[in-house]
């Protein structure tokens, strides 16, 4: 069956401000605990997807801050209180020889409290500020943590509600040193400043830490490169690290030992950090960090049929795990995502990586890295329409990086696999990004583990964040020429077979041949490589990444009114991809070759590859139920048995499918299996992918707008079958708000940020009036049952009145 050549031109609407209904009202969201995280620490002997060594009371107790620069775990210990700190361009070796993330440093602060009550622990979502407080010997202690984006800077308020009874030793420690990637450090305390400063030779990597000790009241003594406080009334710890990596295409063009300047330390940096930050003092670096935050976290208010828990946290989740499924956690997991999001990644930093900002390892799990089979995209899935296109700027400064390297690995691949086609003019080959890639190297495409349909996987990003913020600038200078050169990529990597195109070789993610017997049933079948998995030509995930990139890219000449030739070759090739398929079982192919569900490759296999074009992409859509249906048959026989991240896939599947019951019970799955008390979630191990990729579920659940028309409420499950949603952003710009009784809305408003046509679809919206926020009713039109189209204006809020 061949996909329709139609352009589908998504909805072009605007959304900026916050239109907020009713019961909409913002609740304050925390994660918190009566007792402090045990911290039995690394376990050399436990390998978790090659990372070593495994810390479970860091993965599953500690508390995540982060600012996008950095991020640390926090313990909130009484006896010996444990601060993890990483920062994202701390790379070694690696696992694979590339490059991984590895922690930074240690803080340890011994308070030596044994006997204490009252003890509570939280983590503070609306303001990111995590506090820890108890009384012992008649004294209340309390701490304060946060990490500032705008002044890169970690800050620690320590307290004590009696004069001079604050006393406590700091010990700052370099972890992992003289193991196997050479790594070197030293520690020195002078006055109040303690340096933490080394080298990690893989790259030539020069890094440095300095914490500030700033006491009020009392003694301070340093030591051997410790501090020791003594009577003090309060003391305020700043935190600052840095290294030599500066960002640039010579980053992913130059080889390992020549990425970075040797003779460049970060020294200076860190002291014009620590310096800045001093001057501000505690209150202004306080202030500054809620006001940044909070304009990006408070954007989204959202109740899902649900009151907020009086359970700590970890009891939330236990009951909720034996059945009481209480939808306030569900509501609780979603903002704990947008927090997540915006600690670590932020527009001046690198992205967020498959464990963000956060990493205790020598070698995290996968390096720690880029996957751009899944994992790197599923991050951003949910960043616009939760209202945080911003935390997606640093992906596109990465990809501005990376793409000259990106462009010699197409040269590569065409010259390798289709040399008649090989252009000699520079770019004329476009752009491929493989699956591995980390703050320092991007792999190439064709090595087996994936095919060339990670590109369009990966533009497919650049696409949905023109159409959710339709930033002009961005559609011109970056949006545009990138989908354009991945379609020169992909018009090179299409051999002819027949009357088709099809991409040669090909391979589904991860996808591997169960038993050699399985190729003896089926006719014209793949190959087998060294490392079992399985090449083909033109399997579902390949060509439609051909398709969406194709399709994408001639939407985005449209609105520049763009005549190139080349679009010419897209809007013939786009007809000759056959891109889905359905088989004997009433499924969609994930191989062209496959009959029944199965016949090649795991039948429960974490991906799902061949619905990468339902969920994030378009091709299969209600305009074919007969493809929508076959994704639902293939959803059911694939199961929801699986790893975190692949639940959250299915759920954003479901949600497309608008089952809202299934979506659901995916999500109730997600939580109950790949959930732990400090509610990331894991693969296993920890991988922040799944926190996201849910995320971008209950929006989707909530809201969707990839197709004509903006749907309200299109999967809401009965669990939720009261509640409101306020700030939510769909394509076209347009910032959303509802209430619902009894499964039923009983107000929507829209914002229009862009000033375009708004198509809303909701029953009974056809007999429905628009007034705009001065009460005056605007003309609308409606083409059939449950739909409504009007002209908005730049900037106004306009509300629905049934």
């Amino acid at each position: 069956m061949k996909a329709s050549s139609k352009v589908r031109l998504p909805i072009l609407l605007s959304c900026i401000g916050l239109s907020m209904c009713a019961s909409a009202s913002p609740r304050t969201y925390e994660i918190w605990e009566t007792e402090p995280a045990p911290n039995r620490g690394g376990d050399w002997d436990v390998v978790k997807a090659g990372g070593t060594p495994f810390d479970q009371d860091w993965e599953e107790w500690s508390y995540a801050i982060g600012n996008g620069y950095m991020g640390a775990n926090l313990f909130g210990r009484v006896d010996t209180e444990r601060i993890q700190i990483t920062e994202k361009t701390l790379h070694n070796k690696g696992i694979y020889n590339g490059g991984g993330l590895t922690s930074f440093a240690e803080i340890f602060l011994d308070f030596n409290h044994t006997d204490v009550q009252n003890y509570r622990r939280s983590l503070n979502l609306n303001d990111a500020i995590a506090y820890v407080s108890y009384e012992a010997n008649e004294v209340k202690y309390t701490r304060e943590y946060f990490m500032s984006y705008p002044d890169n800077i970690m800050v620690i308020k320590l307290c004590a509600n009696k004069k001079g009874a604050l006393s406590f030793v700091l010990r700052p420690e370099i972890p992992y040193l003289n193991k196997e990637d050479q790594r070197t450090g030293k520690v020195s305390a002078h006055k109040d400043l303690v340096t933490l400063s080394g080298k990690l030779p893989f790259f030539n990597i020069n890094y440095e830490g300095q914490i500030k000790v700033l006491n009020e009241g009392g003694s301070l003594k340093a030591n051997n490169g410790t501090f020791t406080v003594a009577k003090a009334d309060s003391v305020t710890l700043l935190i600052a690290t840095g290294t030599n990596y500066r960002p640039g295409t010579h980053i992913f063009s130059n080889a390992n030992g020549e990425k970075l300047d040797a003779d460049l330390f970060p020294h200076e940096d860190v002291s014009a950090l620590i310096a800045n930050a001093q001057r501000k003092g505690y209150a202004g670096l306080k202030q500054t960090h809620l006001d940044d935050y909070r304009n990006l976290f408070e954007r989204v208010a959202i109740n899902l049929n649900a009151e907020v828990s009086p359970d700590p946290t970890h009891m939330l989740l236990e009951k909720y795990k034996q059945g009481e499924k209480n939808t306030y956690l569900e509501e609780l997991m979603f903002q704990y995502a947008r927090y997540l999001l915006i600690a670590s990644s932020r527009e001046k930093t690198l992205p967020s990586a498959l464990q963000g900002v956060w990493s205790q390892y020598h070698n995290t799990p996968w390096t720690g890295g880029y996957w751009h089979n899944i994992n790197v995209q599923m991050n951003y899935w949910g960043a616009c329409s939760a209202n945080l296109a911003e935390t997606f700027v640093s992906y596109i400064n990465y990809f501005k990086a990376y793409f000259p390297k990106a462009q010699e690995h197409a040269d590569s691949y065409v010259k390798k696999f289709n040399p008649a086609r090989l252009a000699d003019t520079p770019g004329d080959n476009g752009w491929i990004i493989g699956t591995s890639a980390n703050a320092y190297n991007i792999s190439g495409a064709g090595g087996g583990h994936s095919g060339p349909g990670t590109g369009g996987f990966t533009s497919k990003l650049l696409m949905e964040y023109y159409l959710f913020t339709q930033d002009q600038k961005f559609l011109e200078e970056i949006g545009y020429p990138a989908m354009l050169s991945m379609s020169k990529f992909f018009s090179k990597a299409l051999v002819p077979q027949g009357d088709l195109l099809l991409v040669k070789p090909s391979a589904s993610p991860e996808q591997k041949v169960r038993k050699k017997e399985q190729l003896a049933k089926i006719k014209n079948p793949g190959h087998v490589d060294k490392k079992g998995n399985y090449i083909t030509t033109g399997c579902t995930f390949d060509q439609g990444f051909v398709w969406e990139n194709h399709n994408d890219t001639l939407i985005m000449a449209e609105a520049l009114g763009k005549k190139d030739d080349f679009l010419k070759t897209i809007q013939t090739e786009i007809t000759k991809l056959d891109p889905i398929l359905i088989g004997t079982s009433g499924q969609i192919k994930e191989y062209r070759e496959e009959e029944a569900y199965s016949d090649i490759g795991d039948p429960l296999h974490r991906h799902i590859s061949h619905l990468c074009t339902l969920f994030p992409g378009t091709l299969i859509n209600s305009d074919n139920e007969e493809w929508m249906q076959a994704a639902r048959t293939t959803l059911d026989l694939r199961g929801s048995k699986t790893t975190g991240w692949a639940m959250a896939h299915r759920m954003n599947c479901r949600a497309r499918l608008k089952e809202g019951e299934k979506a659901h019970e995916v999500y109730q799955r997600f939580i109950s299996e790949r959930t732990v008390p400090n509610l990331w979630t894991l693969h296993p191990p920890f991988q922040i992918d799944g926190n996201f990729g849910t995320m971008a579920g209950v929006a989707e659940m909530l809201l969707q707008s990839h197709e004509e028309y903006i749907e309200i409420l299109p999967a809401l499950p009965k669990a939720w079958n009261t509640g409101s949603f306020s700030g939510l952003v769909a394509r076209g710009n347009f910032v959303f708000s509802a209430d619902w009784k009894d499964g039923k809305a009983s107000a929507i408003s829209v914002t229009s940020r862009s000033g375009r046509e708004c198509r809303i679809a909701y029953p009974g919206l056809e007999s429905a009036r628009i007034k705009n926020s001065n009460g005056k009713t605007i003309k609308t039109s409606s083409d059939r049952s449950g739909r409504i189209k009007f002209n908005s204006t730049k900037g106004e809020s306009y509300t629905v009145v049934f």
